[in-house]
């Protein structure tokens, strides 16, 4: 795991691999809770004996706005900015979703540290997410994700 200070320690890492997070296993209790939360209970999610039925491989598949939302989890796994006071979600600016994940996959993220931009307080960051599928050639995901991170008072 890449450790830093302060976030105005990233800039010197514009243009390169941060890191690649551990494997994680995605599950059909993950894809169930997801589909409770976001309300998105479509059967080729949530419906394992129709998935089997009907599906290429027979099993249900992630929702893509899971595997993006794993991004924050898996990320976190990759870099700690060890002082800063608070991260927050910017938003997206490309989001791909390249292969489906398989319940009983197993994804893990290459993130890139694309651009840095100073802002009064920290920094805005943007990334080159990839979520990659175990034994799968394509990545289930490519995403361009934007974050501000903020420095502890008194750091510059």
């Amino acid at each position: 795991m890449l450790e830093v200070d302060t976030p105005y320690d990233l800039q010197r890492y514009v243009g390169q691999l941060l890191g690649t997070s551990e494997w994680l296993e995605i599950d059909q209790a993950r894809i169930d809770a997801f589909a409770q939360v976001t309300g998105d209970d479509n059967w080729i999610h949530v419906d394992v004996e129709r998935a089997r039925r009907e599906l290429p491989q027979g099993r249900t598949i992630a929702h893509g706005l899971l595997t993006l939302s794993l991004i924050t989890f898996l990320g976190a796994k990759i870099c700690r900015v060890r002082q800063r006071s608070r991260g927050i979600n910017y938003g997206s600016n490309k989001v791909r979703f390249t292969a489906p994940v398989q319940c009983g996959a197993r994804i893990r993220l290459h993130r890139t540290l694309q651009a840095y931009d100073p802002i009064e307080g920290g920094a805005r960051l943007t990334f080159a997410n990839r979520i990659e599928i175990e034994g799968v050639d394509r990545p289930a995901m490519v995403a361009e994700t934007m974050s501000v991170m903020y420095a502890k008072e008194g750091q510059s």
